[in-house]
């Protein structure tokens, strides 16, 4: 089937891709929301501008809209996005794990528009899927934290075997999502089995707030290079 990917860069979005292309599906889009407010329940916020390195990595075309990021308005502006590439497509993909409200927004809006709607890692066990990530070649990096025990020392930190046990000790003593789908962490991909070349990141600095006890990693500069 030929779909389009909603591509927030970060390992699950990127993952589903590469589920679905192994299955024999064809992506035609990436679809990248950009939102004006950090509080989006429904999307990714840090770093979201360089997922155009990543659409060139994968070369597959990017559809890069900003929404306002109010909760259930941004929703509504998700559907006019699929609607405007509906004719070039059958389905939508998704990285949804565990978040029931962002899942069944997305079929709501595939099933009132006649898309199929695709969440590949759905349900998987998280601990085994993050510890598949990394054994399948996938190279991620943290690039925003808000959980206990997770502090600045995580910003820009591979996600690899050594900080996956981390996450699994984390999960025992705290209770956070070791795959971060409660918002505990971002990611971002630089290099993975899809990818045409890798992203190499050249200057990045990190925004941590004390009070709040979570922050982001922000990338100034970065560039592609060849494997």
């Amino acid at each position: 089937m030929k779909l389009a990917a909603v591509f927030s860069g970060g390992k699950d979005s990127t993952f589903s891709i590469y589920k679905s292309l192994k299955e024999g599906h064809e992506i035609k889009y990436l679809i990248t929301i950009s939102p004006d407010r950090d509080d989006s329940y429904m999307f990714h916020v840090p770093d979201i501008e360089w997922t155009k390195l990543q659409s060139e990595a994968l070369e597959i075309p990017q559809v890069f809209k900003r929404v306002s990021g109010e909760k259930e308005k941004e929703v509504e502006e998700l559907k006019d996005i699929f609607y405007s590439i509906k004719g070039d497509i059958d389905g939508i993909v998704s990285g949804a794990i565990a978040s029931s409200y962002q899942k069944s927004r997305i079929d709501r809006i595939c099933s009132e528009l006649g898309l199929k709607s695709f969440a590949p890692i759905w349900g998987v066990d998280q601990g085994q899927y993050v510890k598949e990530l990394v054994r399948d070649g996938f190279e991620a990096i943290f690039t925003g934290v808000a959980a206990d025990g997770l502090d600045d020392e995580w910003l820009g930190r591979e996600l690899n075997t050594d900080s996956i046990d981390k996450l699994i000790e984390l999960n025992s003593k705290y209770g956070i999502n070791i795959a971060g789908e409660g918002g505990e962490y971002e990611s971002f991909v630089v290099d993975c089995p899809i990818f045409k070349k890798r992203i190499t990141i050249t200057e990045s600095k990190k925004i941590w707030d004390k009070k709040a006890k979570s922050g982001y990693l922000l990338i100034e500069n970065a560039k592609l290079e060849y494997k």
